[in-house]
Formats: C-alpha cells, structure tokens, sequence
C-alpha cells in the first residue's frame, strides 16, 4: 500500500508490496433476492411469460442492455502469456473461448513468474516482431468474436522498455547517500563517504548533486538510525566540493555529518524473468524522457499500420499497473530540486537530509514537525510530475491511437484520487486493497472527475490457484460493487502451455517459490467452466446496472491526502454508518479544483454524486492532527456560503496548514476555521461518536434506508429514466459479517411521486414490477430485501409504461399471511405458500383482500442419487486433460473426499434422481427444489429440460413449471475446482493443500407450493 496507518514518517516505495505479497448459487421464493417480488424462474425459463416480466423482446433500449449487455460491459480476462512464445491457432482458440463463456474483454500480459525454464527474449521477448504478429492475431480475431482487447504499457510491471540502461535519462532514477561522521574541530580532507546502498551492477554512472554538512543532536547517537540532525545546522558544501573530494573543517561545537548525495539509476527491472534483448528497464515515470521511451519504442517497434488500423477497430484500453517504483535508496527524478522550488515556494536543499532513505527507510530526521511538512511537500510534487510527465501525455498519446488509458493510480504516498479523476478508468484490486473504503477512495475521483468506470483486479487471491471458487469471487466482488467497482477484470486467463509447465498448463503465477501460487488460471482447464456463461451473464447485468447513470453518495468525505489502499476509514460513516445505509466516498483536496465541485441547490457536485453534506477531520494519516490547506479552508468557507451542510469533528484550534508553512499561513487558516464554523449550516461535533448530533443538527438525511444491520450493502445510480439501487449480503469484507441470510425493511427516497419500483433479476436478465411494497405519505417507498450470504438484488424505481409495454399494474400488495406476492398474469397479484389455507393480503390504500391456496403436498427429502463423475487427470501434455467417467449409486448424499472412488477426483458430476408426483399434481402447484449445500458451481435440469441460469450464491430453484404428474427427474450438474486431482497429481506444489467438499452436499428437499390469484 503506498500507506501504512500511523507511519507517516515512512516513505513507502510500493503500493501493495506485490513481491513480499507473493511470497508468501435462478432465485425462488423467500429466500432468494427480495422476500416479495423477485421475478420468477418460471417466467425466465421457458414457462408461459407473463405481461408482468419484460425480456429482451419487450420494454425499451435499457431492458435490452439489461437482457443482453454488450462486449464492452462485460467482465474480462488478464490474459497472460508466456511472453510471444504462443501459437496463432491457439491464440484464436482462446478468444473463441473466453467469448463463447460470455466475457467481453481480455487484457494481454506477459507474465512469466512461473515459467521454470528460460524462453529466448530475442526471438519470442515482448515487443519484438512475434509479439507484434501475436497481438495482430488476438486483434483480428476478437473482432470477429466482439471481444475487446486491451495491453499492458510494457512487459509485467512497472512500466519498461528495452533500450535504455540505468545510466540512460529515461530510467528510474535514485539518490544514494554517503555519510562521514566528523568530530567537532577536525577536517574531513579526501573522498566523499561512498553510498550506503551500493549500486545495481548495471549503472555505472552517477552524478553528485549535494554535499552537505548537519550537526548531530547533543545527546544522541551519530549512528543512530534514524540520525536526529539540527534543522537550523545545515551547511551547504556543494560548491567547495571538487569532483568527488572535499575538504572542510566541522565547527568546534559537537558532531557532525558530511552526507554526499549521488544521483544514479536504481536498475529497476519489470517484474518477472528477462522479457526483452537487451534487458527493459523501469522509465522515469515523473520525467518527460521516461514517458517519451515508452511511446517512442511502440512507435518504432510495436504500432505496426496493421495494429494502429486493429486497435481502432477492437482495442480498448492500455494499462499500466500500481506505481511499484522499489530502490534500495531515494526515490529521485533530475530536476526534481528546481521543480520543487517552482511548485512549493522554498528549496528543497537544507531539508533534504530529512528525505534521505536507505531499503524504505529514512536514514535521518529533525524535528517531527519539520519531518512530516517537508516530506508530504515532496510527495505533492512527486504527484504533480507524474500527473503531467506521464499520466496525461500516456492518455493523450493513447487517445490518438484510438484507446483508453487504464491505470491502478494508487502507489507511494502520491494522490491516487486526483489521478482516478483524471484517467479514462481507473483500476483498484481485490488482492492488496485492505477493505472497501480503498475502492471508495478512487470512486470518489472518478465521480468528482466525471467519469464512468471504477476497475477492479479482481479474484486474485493469495495461495488460491487451482483452489478459488466462483462462490467465495462473487462473494468477495459483490461487495466491491457496492464500493463503487463496475467492471471486473479477472486474475486471470492463462495462455495453454508454457516450457516447463506441468498440468494443467502454464499458470502466470502457479506455481510460485515451490509453493501453490496465488490468482486463478480460469478458462477449459477448470471444470467450473462449463458454468462460466452463467457466471458472466450475471456479472455482465450487474455491471451493465453500475455502468447505467451516475453513481450517487449521501456524504463526501475530506481527506487532507489522497492516497488509494491505506486501509483507514471515514470517521464514524464506515463503521456506524454504512450499517443503517449512509453511503460515501472519499475527496483529495486536489478534487475540490475540478469543474464539478461546486454547490447548487444545497448539494456539492451536484451532476455527480451530489452530496448532501461533507465531513472534515484532522489528516488520519498521521493521528488526525488538525491540518488543512489554506485553498482548501477558503473553499470549504464558500461551500457552506452557499447552503451546503458540513460537519466538522474535533476542536481545531490547533488548526495549522500541512507542509512548511509560509509566515501568517496558520493564523490566516485559523481565521478561516472560525468563519467557516460559524456558518448556520456548519456543525461542529466534539469528536467521532458525535457525528450523529450533527447530522441531526444538519437534518440530514439518505436515500436508503434500513436498521442496523452489518451484512447489507447498497450502491446507488441515477439517470433521467430511473434510479438503480444494488443490494448485497456482505459475508466477507468485515467484521460482524457472519455468512448469514438478511431480511430488512429498506426505504428508498424517489425523485417522483408516481415511480414504481422494478426488479432486475442479474442471473436470468428478466425486470419485474415489484408485487409487495409501501408507498409512504412522504412519496418514500418501503419494501423487503432478503439475501443469501453473497447473493444480490437490483432495484429499479421508474415511471409506469417506460420499461413494461401498458398501464402500470392497478395494485400493489403491502402485506400478506402467504409466504410469498408475485405478479401474475394480467400483472394481478398471486400469493405462494408451502401450506393449504385462506390468507389476508393488504393493499396499497388500505383494502384486504383473501384468498384461498388448495391442498399442498408435503416436503420430499431427496435422499438417493446416481452420480456420474468426470474424473479429470493429466494427459499427455501438460495442457490435455483425460475424463474418466466413474458412477456412484448414494443412499445419502456426501463431499466427493468421503466417497472411495471420488476421494481424490476433481471434474464434473452429475446427480440424477426421480420423483413420483400423485394425481393431485394438476394446476396451481408449484415447487422449489432447495439444494443445501453445493461446491462449487451447478446447474438444474428437470426432465430433460435445462433450466435457465440459477443464482449461485442461493441454491434454490424454482421448478414448478416443469414437473408433471407421475415420474420425473432431477438432474443437478456440479463443478469442482481442481485442488483435489492436483494433490496427488502435483504433491511437491499442492500435497500440503486439504481436500475440498465437492460435490452436491445437500440436503436436498423438493418443497412444493401453492399457488393462489389475489382478487381485489
């Protein structure tokens, strides 16, 4: 992360860490989406549909979006490959194949971490002719399948180019050290102290750009690490330096230093083995020479006529990954000295020691104050010299060639929220970012800046290769969707083969230091990609919903830095909350320049997400002290002249500005506090637990919603048309999420008094009108969510007639005695229940209305099964795969490690049984098939008919419509990982791991229902 809470005074060179990082269930009935109203599996299946349900043939441009999303809202793929040693037939193979799954995208990759033996970078490295005819392949088929393709800026991470050496201007650059400790009254004569790091072997160059003189703190150590210096000591020794020697007397009072300062390459290489002949180095990614290396080599060596004319054509974005800039001294860029002075208004030179690092650590310091001003000063310019030397002019470029620019912005202490305003799609991932706060942090950039898309590097997980499920990814990523996230760019896709590469194939990252790996190798090796349609289709609605609108929060949070990925939290909000449905985001100071900060009609960006209030603290990245900028204070005075509630915590009359102050800086922002407080819309509250008493002060309030609850998570979108809002049972990021059903009231505000609320079903594509619902003499609209652990619903709030062709059904339900409201034929209302009798349901105005459901036959425990496995082992190539087919008759149902014959198996199998259904099965009966326990994916066939796509996080189904009197038989297809197979297959990399649960576990019950019409 390029922030570690509390440790302001370490200057962290990486943002997430990666090497040290790498080292080491269609929806039925109550317990699916909403308790009343979720749109039937029936309807979406095949069964007589409804006027009810709009599909791809009916409704207006929206529905059709939603039924069927285009390519580029569709999940994609890193896709890696082993360099340009890969074949053209098998490239275009692999593009059939991620677009016959149903994703939209691929990103190309060379990542070679665990190839075991060397590939020839002159003849298959990046970026040589092979690489070229390679991407034109990838090109030229995705166009024909419609699959969009994005590439990396350079070979792996960070950005690198062949060409260059350390000692060349374009290379990442380093300031090392010396230092020579000199007693009081004697001379330093002869060579200057060497660096304390000493030199990567390819840099043979290097420059003195500062020979200085401090003195050492009376009563501390001169060895001391870090050295405390006296600030006011400094003594410039540059200039009476000649060459690399010096002679100088120190002072007769105390100890002294001489540090000598040499500017030099770091040697930095992208990740991975050799990628290139000669070898890439990193570029300077804060100089106009590192940006221009990049572009200059595709130019000349990558941007064939044929690619420029491809990537118009299907090409979608460049990436470029997290700012991963490591050196064992000082993070350093030529000029850097002059542009300070520029931006900050001092020289950087008396202070410099203060930035002086030996392996991430500062070697000297003054005084706290004095360490953190001058320190935070830096890393400001350190971002403004990316932002205009590389972001902007690799954005431009990339506009030109017809592409995007996606970038993971986050990395040092730099402000990665300014960056995510300014980038076509910024990128967060699931791997490093700590919590969901850290994707609201880049979606508060990407909403100030106007932009569409959040990105998330998704799925990768630590030590999971051949062991990560669909369940515990869309666990995981449904509650990254409610964060902000719109699109998922899957870790990843793996190219077949590789040298070297056992079964069952090359795997970027697997196996890794001898050990399993991390990130999955999803595609045909896994045998849960029989159900990856199923997967993307949902994924792909739900991100077609994200990417609809504009995403609207309650509250802007004002943080006085804009880092990405330190893990903290808004003061109360995050944990207080979010659990009763307060919705924010995060803001850099940097944000409140843009165009759309500006206040109307009480709201603050109010064509973005339209804030309702914000709220200040002190910076938490260093203890919350009370610091802000004077910019900022003047602004935040306006905001609240104009109408805008503000909440400020705490007792700032200690209030100072960051950085090194100019003289009258701090009493003028005092005086700006004491205005800004004393505006009738500004609340000051004591401190955090406070909050609520401002907030009430204020009379604020949010768009949704609930009681306290620590599972339900929501998003919100808004355009003209309608308002989405996207519910999730969070049973993973946080604590208190116990992996455990929800049911909650929800209230949502709406902009029109005669909207009426929609159900989006994101597994079988169908939009429903709600059945059970209040409307509020406030116009507000109250209705049920009840959630699986994981599992989602969409809620639309739209005009009658704009996405189901007629009048808008006459009347709604508020509640009923029946289990269960739907939308019947004609839009009337029916109620379901597993039990005979007469039920009372209310209407919307008061009237109740009864209805009778007939006979109900009882539960059936489904207890015997025949199962035929796939049993998938090595082939003869490390990318074929051999199926044995193994059947198992089971009286009980149980994981495949408890069964002799599947105790090590991995593969698909099939459970097949069948139910003898009585004379009484006529006419308004109904059933669900409830699954219990399922690993990992499946899908649900009733007498020869499949059924439509079933939520994988809630395995209950609805097959009423396709059983029929007499016999009938269940079939239930279940996917596994590979884990299992790949532990006695591959024992020196996954013996360790502990079998998985495969299988349909259950217990399986067959629950019938009935089913009755409400008259009114």
């Amino acid at each position: 992360m390029s922030h570690t809470p509390g440790q302001e005074d370490t200057f962290e060179r990486s943002s997430l860490r990666r090497r040290a990082l790498l080292k080491m269930t269609a929806a039925a009935g109550a317990a699916t989406a909403l308790s009343a109203g979720t749109a039937s599996a029936a309807a979406a299946a095949g069964s007589p549909v409804t006027t009810g349900v709009t599909t791809a043939k009916s409704g207006g441009p929206f529905a059709r979006s939603f039924s069927s999303p285009a390519a580029p809202v569709r999940p994609k793929f890193r896709w890696w490959w082993p360099d340009a040693l890969v074949d053209a037939d098998e490239i275009r193979r692999e593009i059939d194949q991620i677009a016959d799954a149903g994703f939209g995208g691929v990103e190309i990759a060379a990542v070679t971490h665990s190839v075991s033996e060397p590939i020839d970078p002159s003849r298959h490295g990046w970026g040589t002719p092979a690489w070229t005819d390679a991407v034109e392949t990838a090109l030229r088929q995705a166009k024909k399948r419609g699959v969009v393709v994005d590439l990396t800026l350079g070979p792996a991470w960070p950005a690198a180019v062949p060409g260059i050496t350390p000692d060349s201007n374009a290379a990442i650059k380093e300031l090392a050290h010396g230092v020579a400790v000199v007693p009081g009254g004697t001379a330093f004569t002869g060579p200057l102290p060497e660096p304390v790091t000493a030199a990567d072997s390819a840099a043979t160059t290097r420059k003195v750009r500062s020979v200085q003189a401090a003195r050492v703190v009376a009563g501390t150590s001169p060895t001391a690490f870090p050295t405390r210096l006296e600030k006011d000591s400094v003594v410039d020794l540059t200039s009476r330096a000649e060459g690399e020697r010096l002679e100088w007397t120190a002072p007769d009072d105390g100890t002294w230093l001489v540090i000598a300062c040499y500017e030099r390459g770091s040697g930095q290489r992208p990740e991975g083995p050799a990628h290139t002949t000669p070898p890439s180095y990193v570029v300077d990614h804060f100089s106009e020479a590192g940006t221009r290396a990049v572009i200059d080599f595709w130019e000349s060596r990558v941007l064939t006529p044929r690619m420029r004319k491809l990537l118009r054509e299907t090409g979608g974005a460049l990436f470029e990954d997290s700012i991963e800039i490591e050196t064992h001294a000082t993070l350093w860029t030529p000029g850097i000295m002059s542009e300070f002075a520029r931006r900050m208004g001092y020289s950087l030179a008396p202070y410099l020691p203060a930035l002086l690092q030996t392996k991430e650590k500062y070697a000297f310091a003054f005084d706290d104050a004095t360490n953190k001003a001058v320190r935070r000063d830096y890393m400001e310019v350190v971002t403004e010299l990316y932002v205009e030397n590389h972001l902007l002019p690799v954005q431009k470029w990339a506009h030109g060639l017809g592409l995007h620019l996606r970038v993971q912005p986050y990395g040092l202490q730099t402000d990665a929220m300014y960056k995510a305003a300014l980038l076509d799609v910024p990128e967060g991932e699931s791997l490093g970012f700590k919590n969901l706060d850290d994707f609201r942090c880049l979606a508060g950039g990407r909403d100030m800046g106007g932009k569409l898309v959040l990105s998330n590097e998704a799925g990768g997980t630590a030590g999971g290769a051949y062991a990560t499920t669909w369940d515990a990814t869309l666990r995981k990523l449904v509650t990254q969707y409610a964060a902000g996230v719109n699109q998922a760019v899957f870790h990843g896709f793996a190219y077949a083969d590789a040298p070297g590469a056992a079964w069952p194939g090359f795997a970027a990252f697997s196996p890794y230091n001898g050990g399993a790996g991390y990130g999955e190798a999803w595609g045909p090796r896994q045998p849960t990609w029989r159900h990856a349609p199923d997967v993307a289709g949902y994924l792909s609605r739900v991100q077609q919903v994200l990417q609809t609108g504009v995403n609207k929060a309650d509250i802007g949070v004002l943080w006085q830095k804009g880092y990405a990925g330190s893990g903290l939290g808004a003061s109360w909000f995050s944990g207080e909350g979010v659990p009763v449905g307060w919705t924010h985001l995060f803001l850099s100071p940097r944000l409140l320049s843009l165009p759309g900060a500006v206040v109307r009609d009480g709201r603050f960006a109010p064509d973005g997400p339209a804030f309702k209030a914000l709220l200040v603290d002190g910076d938490v990245m260093i203890g919350r002290e009370h610091t802000l900028q004077l910019d900022v204070a003047e602004k935040l005075v306006g905001y609240a002249g104009k109408g805008l509630p503000i909440i400020v915590i705490g007792d700032w009359k200690d209030g100072h500005v960051p950085g090194l102050p100019r003289t009258g800086d701090n009493a003028r922002l005092l005086e700006l506090i004491a205005e800004l407080l004393a505006q009738p819309n500004v609340s000051n509250v004591p401190d955090r637990p406070d909050v609520p008493q401002g907030i009430a002060a204020l009379g604020l309030t949010r768009d949704v919603e609930y009681a306290q609850s620590s599972m339900l998570l929501h998003a919100h979108r808004a355009d003209t048309e309608a308002d989405y809002y996207f519910f999730a049972n969070d049973s993973v990021s946080k604590k208190g999420s116990t992996g455990s059903p929800i049911s909650h009231d929800v209230t949502l505000t709406t902009r029109r008094p005669d909207v009426v609320p929609y159900v989006l079903d994101a597994w079988t594509g169908t939009i429903e009108p709600l059945a059970v619902y209040t409307r509020l003499d406030d116009g507000r609209i109250r209705l049920r969510v009840s959630l699986e652990p994981g599992a989602t619903t969409i809620i639309a709030t739209a005009r009658p007639g704009k996405w189901i062709p007629g009048p808008a059904p006459r009347w709604n339900a508020t509640s009923s005695e029946a289990a269960d409201v739907r939308r019947a034929e004609g839009g009337r209302l029916e109620i379901r229940d597993t039990r005979p009798g007469t039920y009372t349901t209310a209407l919307q105005g008061g009237a109740a209305v009864r209805a009778t459901i007939e006979e109900v036959a009882e539960p059936m425990a489904l207890t015997r099964w025949t199962l035929t496995a796939e049993d998938w082992t090595p082939g003869s190539t490390p990318s074929s795969t051999v199926r044995t087919r193994r059947t198992v008759e089971l009286d009980g149902l149980k994981p495949w490690p408890e069964i002799p014959e599947l105790a090590d198996a991995s593969g698909v199998g099939r459970y097949r049984t069948t139910v003898r259904l009585g004379a009484a099965w006529s006419g308004g009966h109904g059933a669900r098939l409830e699954l219990g326990e399922v690993y990992d994916t499946y899908r649900v066939t009733v007498n020869g008919r499949a059924l439509p796509p079933a939520d994988q996080l809630t395995p209950v189904v609805d097959v009423g419509p396709y059983l029929r009197r007499g016999t009938n038989t269940i079939e239930v297809e279940v996917a596994t990982s590979l884990l299992n197979r790949l532990r006695v297959s591959n024992p020196p990399v996954f013996g360790l791991a502990k079998r998985q649960n495969y299988g349909l576990v259950g217990p399986v019950r067959l629950v019938p229902y009935g089913r009755a019409v409400v008259e009114a």
